[in-house]
């Protein structure tokens, strides 16, 4: 009995794992149809990681792809586009790092041979380069009738680059070339095969004629009416430093906003923050919620200044076609918008020179002013720097000039002179203001009184030089973010009380001298 109980279960067992043995050899079996039926997955080829859209952005915009024999197919032209654009960043990168990963995966065997020899030079001479192209415009030439085999040209590459040794800059250099590319179609990837640089003549920029906003003889003009800029910068009273947050309404702006007209202003300066809106794949909901602002703002008959990047500080070569694409989307949705007078490339980014170096950033910004003409030809714009004493770098790729001042009010005559010799721009005061915080963490700080004593002051000082403004802020705030001024209570309640109207909805003294329409000759 016992001796045919064990043959029984020695006999389940066989069964059970024939079964087993024969479910896995199906499931196998399938699932090589199903990869032969769907295709596989190029990138489990790769040696490097998948490149994404959000790695490398640079401008690039097809013209001729009309090809005499075999047609390129819509996919097939977006393929060789990635992989073509993947194989510049993988190229930067190894010469940044002197690392040659990644490499093989982007061009061929004979192609490999000159990048890997210059890899090597440099990192025996410990050398390195940080570069970017900024624009492609390629042309298709040939596309051969096996699909195997693609030539192009690629016309007015603009490049960017940095070298450095014994990681000291030694020099940065640009220029605008043509390239004649061929591209072989190998395990499902297009790799460069021949790269030939030919130097081209550059789009010189042109002089903007702009339809809306323009600077003539010294001044600034809005549909060809002279317009003195007499503003505020922006934030709702609940919503500091995340104006296109959850809390974004439109019965809130249209509230303020009339606030702010009823004062005799007629323009605000707003900031859109860098990773709020996405990056370089800019959240539709938040173009949406500054569309609803620039309407609600033409409506009231307030003009506005967009800042572009607030909070952002990186500035790294590798990452300017994310930050330029990030600009691109703004200024290409809002181009025609009549309620913006000026685009503010980066808030204070004078700030930025010791932490990133003061060349990289001014490069940065130059390159970022470049592409933004590109875009619109109908806005301004300026930069936002935080003292008067460096305010007229770039200012020749500029409209006119900003600056901030938060120094003892005795030294603002002084500074507005030395600066307005350096400058042939229109000047705009575009920050300044004094906290009204008298308390705990401040017990012999300034009161309301001496608020309001410094904007009766320096409203004289604007009335008399006939010197644009936008003040700092309309609002008291309940909370200000630690990313704003750090931890410390002393500075946060300072910065919470800088506004013309308290946390009661009430005007505080200084609120008379908003503008100067009250001062007494």
């Amino acid at each position: 009995m016992e001796n045919k109980i064990t043959k029984n279960i020695y006999r389940a067992g066989l069964i059970i794992t024939f079964i087993a043995l024969n479910g896995l050899i199906l499931f196998g079996i399938s699932s090589v149809l199903a990869w032969l039926n769907t295709g596989a997955d190029r990138t489990g080829m790769l040696h490097t990681e998948v490149l994404s859209k959000d790695v490398y952005l640079p401008k690039i915009t097809w013209g001729d792809t009309v090809n005499p024999g075999r047609p390129m197919e819509l996919q097939t032209l977006g393929e060789i586009q990635q992989d073509y654009l993947n194989a510049w960043y993988v190229k930067e990168v190894a010469y940044k790092t002197n690392n040659p990963y990644g490499i093989e995966d982007y061009y061929t065997d004979s192609s490999r041979v000159n990048l890997f020899e210059t890899i090597a030079y440099n990192e025996e001479n410990n050398i390195h380069f940080e570069a970017t192209t900024l624009q492609h415009e390629p042309d298709l030439e040939f596309y051969s009738a096996d699909g195997q085999l693609v030539v192009i040209t690629d016309k007015n590459v603009i490049e960017y680059q940095e070298v450095y040794e014994n990681n000291q800059k030694l020099f940065t250099h640009q220029d605008t070339a043509n390239y004649k590319v061929m591209l072989l179609l190998e395990d499902g990837f297009w790799r460069i095969r021949h790269l030939q640089k030919e130097l081209a003549t550059p789009n010189q920029d042109s002089t903007i004629s702009s339809k809306i906003a323009s600077v003539k003889n010294g001044k600034i003009y809005i549909e060809n009416k002279p317009f003195s800029i007499k503003g505020i910068n922006y934030y709702p009273q609940h919503s500091a430093w995340d104006l296109f947050g959850d809390n974004f309404s439109e019965d809130t702006l249209r509230k303020d906003f009339k606030i702010i007209k009823d004062a005799s202003l007629n323009s605000i300066r707003i900031f859109i923050q860098y990773e709020d809106f996405g990056k370089a794949d800019v959240v539709p909901e938040k173009l949406q919620k500054l569309n609803t602002l620039l309407n609600v703002a033409e409506e009231e008959g307030l003009k506005v200044v967009v800042t572009l990047f607030d909070f952002y500080g990186n500035y790294s070569v590798l990452d300017w076609t994310l930050t330029f694409e990030h600009a691109r989307q703004i200024v290409e949705t809002f181009k025609n918008h009549p309620a913006i007078i000026a685009w503010d490339l980066k808030n204070e980014p004078d700030l930025d020179f010791d932490s990133r170096g003061e060349e990289l950033v001014l490069e940065w910004l130059s390159h970022l002013t470049s592409e933004i003409r590109k875009t619109d030809p109908n806005h301004l714009l300026t930069i936002g720097w935080s003292t008067p004493d460096i305010a007229e770098k770039l200012q020749n790729k500029l409209d006119f000039v900003s600056f901030h001042f938060y120094k003892d009010l005795d030294k603002l005559e002084e500074d507005y002179s030395i600066l307005q010799k350096k400058v042939n721009k229109p000047l705009v005061l575009q920050e300044f203001g004094m906290s009204s915080y008298h308390g705990l963490w401040n017990f012999f700080g300034d009161d309301e009184e001496d608020q309001a004593n410094y904007h009766q002051k320096i409203q004289s000082f604007f009335k008399e030089k006939d010197l644009a403004f936008m003040s700092w802020t309309l609002y008291d705030f309940p909370k200000v973010p630690t990313d704003v001024v750090g931890i410390r209570p002393w500075r946060k309640s300072r910065q919470k009380h800088f506004g013309f109207i308290d946390l009661q909805g009430m005007p505080k003294p200084a609120f008379k001298y908003i503008n100067h329409k009250n001062l007494t000759n």
